[in-house]
């Protein structure tokens, strides 16, 4: 008889729900029906690569954000990471453009023809409808994880470090570590 006990039968519920946060993130909907979500799961030493790489830029970044360092202990604490990012650079059927200019263009021909370029952690300028479909689908994720009671929190800083790292082919990206503990190492933390 095979047995799975304690931190491996957590381990592999937190792993299933992270699977389950790709398919909330991916089927969530999306603007125009265009979808440019980029999902990935990482364990081990993918997820604590990008801690140390959370540390290096908390020492290198210009304007140096004390979370990064705090994040990257929550990184490491956490068995599973759910990475979701967004292709944006693009508008949304260009073909036949809303012409917002939440971009900060007044047409998508000229948000088209702007440099393209990365700024301290992430490309821009981005298609405000990209975003918007980042935010539903972090929701959507998070949903799923809080519904099946896996601690877990969204967090800027894992994203930036994912994308110099260039762990998904994506423009923004955020990261969301998983966690089964008796209390939530996310929100009672320093």
């Amino acid at each position: 008889m095979s047995v799975k006990t304690g931190r491996d039968a957590e381990i592999d519920g937190l792993l299933n729900i992270a699977g389950l946060m790709a398919v909330a993130a991916r089927t969530a909907p999306k603007t125009r029906g265009v979808d440019e979500i980029v999902t990935a799961v990482l364990t081990g030493e993918g997820k604590d690569r990008i801690a140390d790489e959370m540390e290096r830029l908390y020492k290198d970044k210009r304007n140096p954000l004390a979370f990064f360092s705090r994040d990257a202990g929550n990184l490491r604490d956490s068995p599973v990471l759910v990475l979701i990012g967004v292709k944006g650079t693009m508008p949304k059927r260009p073909e036949n453009p809303f012409n917002c200019g939440a971009c900060g263009y007044e047409t998508c021909a000229e948000f088209i023809a702007a440099e393209k370029r990365l700024g301290e952690d992430f490309t821009g300028p981005l298609c405000i409808w990209h975003a918007v479909d980042l935010g539903v689908a972090m929701g959507s994720a998070v949903k799923i994880a809080s519904t099946l009671n896996a601690d877990n929190r969204i967090m800027y800083s894992v994203g930036v470090a994912a994308k110099a790292l260039g762990v998904i082919d994506a423009d923004v990206i955020v990261g969301i570590p998983l966690s089964a503990e008796g209390k939530n190492i996310y929100f009672d933390r320093a």
